[in-house]
């Protein structure tokens, strides 16, 4: 048998950039890494020697720079990944929170950090924690419940049986999500004799389960008695690449879909089938369409609980839920009918099955949402503040074909699920863990994966101090985007829900937060400090000019606008269940109270 001498990360960083998609790239598009005492000697000297094969990327926030590879893959559609490396430590735990990313929205990423010595020998070391009732434990522990697969190197050759299971995980997509390989930084630098059958090429393929025949006889036989089914499409339809079958298929048999966050733009916004966004973020086309429903059929949703309004929203008393998911967890939640299999399997299979049966068409209930939406989103003719879905307006005006527009927390998720009208494949929503601070590395990921696309990062104040590291690292790579900071001084979303449930303003808007000193932070000054080219605009006029202005930039582009904390769009929206007191001695708690219990009583746990 052939060997090939290498250490333990020589040969990790090897394996991983010979492993192959059918179409041809490398899964492990390349690796972001802050090195630290951790990693920098072993997994440092070894992605050096193979950076021409296997890039090498520098960010300047660990957590973030996942968030970039969590938003590549997500681009990617899960065809392709990003692995990042880490030191011991505070390194490897700040990217504890982006696997909670990768983990709640199904993304593949691979997870790298240094971990303490297997040898024990120099221990304790700089950063080791020691627990004092269990000597295998490490800080690397914090990445199990929030890992698909975890794995501790504690020898050279257990990488050979951890790598292969690693990319099985990613590459599943009824198993998908992050992996982390902590390992042991000595073992980086150990040498062993592989074979050198280990190191060629592997092709991953993506797997497209096929449904069980009886589960699918009772699938379609569900869809075929029911009188006014409803597709609810989720991110699953989209990692299927199932996006035109369903078009087909909506059309074909006149059977409206709505949207999740996940699933925004699966269809294109005036797609005749499409009633749009549903939920508690939700249109009142789709909503009215959904509470109606006999049939709900999910296709590819994981049913979160703003998607089902906390399951307040499906009302029909003979209601029934299909669900269509490539993960069984997932199909057979709230007692639904199970179709365990791939999206666009699925669609096909009932296609065939329903053999042109459809249904009556449904008054043009988009028709209403749409004036709904562009009220809100038009220019403002009064002086004041604009309010966020003003914003929106303006870069919806301005926006391109091949315009992308991302969020993830805050104001905008909600109102961008609402009002934005997207182009088929053009929403990128992080909405699974709605994590403050992925907009600005998400954005960069999404460019990275798509060079081609016009990405739009929308973000308030609060996101972008949370985390705003990454654009200096997307001005350093020539990898533009336009950046537009909604600054409503605070954090606005969750300051009305707090108002919303009658609490009083507090600790939110930072006005009402404990200070000394009133709070002015100049934005356009900071990110222009990082190297972007910024700049702050006083009305929505000035603001559509510099979106347009924007296009074509070799590098990112961040514009600043004042808004109105309080507006938000009434037209639409479902119950959301949040713990409202019981007892207080606010009569606006206890109105909320009375409200919440009201609601209550529409809660649908179980058919």
């Amino acid at each position: 048998m052939t060997t090939i001498r290498l250490t333990a990360a020589q040969a990790m960083v090897r394996w991983l950039s010979v492993q192959m998609t059918e179409e041809g790239d490398r899964f492990i598009e390349g690796v972001w890494a802050i090195f630290g005492h951790g990693n920098v000697a072993g997994l440092g000297e070894a992605l050096y020697a193979q950076r021409d094969s296997l890039p090498t990327w520098r960010g300047h926030n660990e957590q973030t720079m996942a968030h970039t590879a969590i938003a590549y893959a997500k681009a990617q559609k899960r065809r392709r990944a990003m692995a990042v490396t880490t030191s011991i430590g505070p390194g490897a735990l700040n990217v504890v929170t982006a696997a909670g990313v990768a983990y709640a929205n199904r993304l593949p990423l691979l997870i790298i950090p240094g971990d303490v010595f297997a040898n024990r020998a120099p221990d304790p070391v700089l950063q080791q924690l020691e627990n004092f009732a269990d000597g295998t434990v490490s800080a690397n522990d914090c990445f199990r419940p929030v890992s698909r697969y975890f794995d501790r190197i504690m020898r050279p050759e257990q990488i050979m049986t951890a790598l292969p299971r690693a990319l099985r995980v990613m590459t599943d997509p009824a198993d998908c999500g992050p992996v982390t390989l902590a390992f042991c930084q000595d073992v980086q630098a150990e040498a062993y004799d592989y074979p050198a059958v280990f190191f060629e090429p592997k092709v991953w393929r993506i797997r497209r389960p096929a449904y069980d025949a009886q589960e699918f006889a009772a699938a379609l036989a569900a869809i075929k008695s029911a009188k006014s089914p409803v597709i609810v499409a989720g991110g699953g339809a989209i990692y299927a690449g199932a996006e035109a079958a369903l078009a087909e298929f909506a059309s074909a048999h006149a059977i409206p879909v709505v949207e999740t966050q996940a699933g925004k733009s699966v269809l294109a916004h005036d797609h005749p089938q499409n009633f749009g966004p549903v939920g508690v973020t939700g249109g009142a086309a789709a909503n009215a369409v959904c509470r109606d429903a006999d049939l709900v059929i999910g296709l590819g949703t994981r049913f979160q609980d703003f998607t089902t309004g906390s399951w307040s929203l499906f009302q029909n008393p003979a209601r029934k839920i299909l669900s269509i998911n490539v993960a069984p967890y997932d199909a057979y939640k709230h007692n639904a009918i199970s179709l365990t299999c791939d999206a666009l399997v699925a669609l096909n299979g009932l296609t065939a099955g329903l053999k042109g049966q459809k249904w009556p068409a449904i008054a043009r209930l988009q028709d209403d949402w749409r004036a709904a939406k562009d009220a809100v989103k038009a220019a403002p003719n009064t002086l004041g503040l604009p309010s966020d879905m003003q914003v929106i307006g303006a870069v919806q005006r301005s926006a391109l074909p091949q315009t992308v527009v991302m969020s993830a927390a805050g104001t905008m998720p909600g109102e961008l699920h609402k009002i934005w009208d997207a182009a088929q494949g053009g929403y990128h929503m992080e909405y699974g863990f709605s994590c403050m601070g992925y907009e600005i590395a998400g954005a960069l990921g999404i460019k990275m994966a798509r060079p081609d696309a016009d990405v739009v990062c929308m973000l308030g104040d609060g996101s972008y101090m949370m985390a705003n590291s990454e654009l200096a690292t997307a001005v350093m790579m020539g990898i533009p985007f336009t950046v537009v900071i909604t600054d409503n001084r605070g954090f606005g979303c969750i300051n009305r829900l707090q108002k919303g449930t009658g609490g009083a303003g507090f600790n939110n808007l930072l006005d009402d937060s404990y200070h000394v000193n009133p709070s002015h932070i100049d934005f356009a000054a900071h990110a222009g400090a990082m190297g972007a080219r910024a700049v702050k605009v006083a009305s929505i006029a000035q603001l559509e000019a510099e979106l347009k202005a924007a296009k074509g930039s070799a590098i990112p582009v961040v514009i600043v606008i004042d808004t109105d904390p309080w507006p938000s769009t009434e037209a639409g929206g479902a119950w959301w269940e949040v713990g409202v007191p019981e007892v207080s001695t606010r009569p606006e708690v206890l109105a909320s109270r009375a409200n919440f219990e009201k609601n209550k009583k529409n809660q649908r746990l179980a058919d």
